[in-house]
């Protein structure tokens, strides 16, 4: 039908005319309540935002000399901050002479990613990028 005879139905009916697809030969429109529908639009998009979880990324610093109290205590922290849901950065900053040595960066990474391996998976793998080792941790995905 032609566009005045569609918009004449919809003042008729108190109704908006509304053009859903403009490109479509012939154009297509629908008879609606516009200000309910943007309403209920509104309503799904802030249902949508109120159940969604902001995930975090918290950082851990290891040193290429840690002991192994440190080690494990910075492992607490780690295991701590994924089992609330937040991604773990793990860096390690290589100083000085240390620069020489990135597979004993490497080997502690691995070390800590398979302390973690229960409760996270590896999301990035330990890779050096200037003077710093980088991994990152993300908890397990529940089933």
């Amino acid at each position: 039908m032609s566009s005045a005879q569609a918009s004449k139905i919809a003042a008729e009916k108190n109704l908006d005319l509304v053009m859903i697809s403009p490109n479509a030969k012939p154009p297509v429109c629908k008879i609606m309540d516009y200000g309910k529908y943007r309403f209920e639009q509104a309503r799904r998009e802030k249902e949508k935002r109120k159940n969604q979880k902001i995930v975090d990324t918290k950082e851990v610093r290891l040193s290429l000399n840690i002991d192994t109290h440190d080690f494990n205590t910075k492992l607490n922290h780690a295991l701590k901050f994924i089992s609330k849901g937040d991604k773990v950065k793990v860096s390690i900053r290589f100083r000085g002479r240390e620069m020489g040595h990135p597979e004993l960066g490497t080997e502690i990474m691995n070390r800590f990613s398979q302390a973690c391996a229960e409760t996270a998976v590896v999301e990035k793998p330990p890779k050096l990028e200037g003077r710093n080792m980088l991994m990152f941790l993300a908890p397990k995905p529940t089933k």
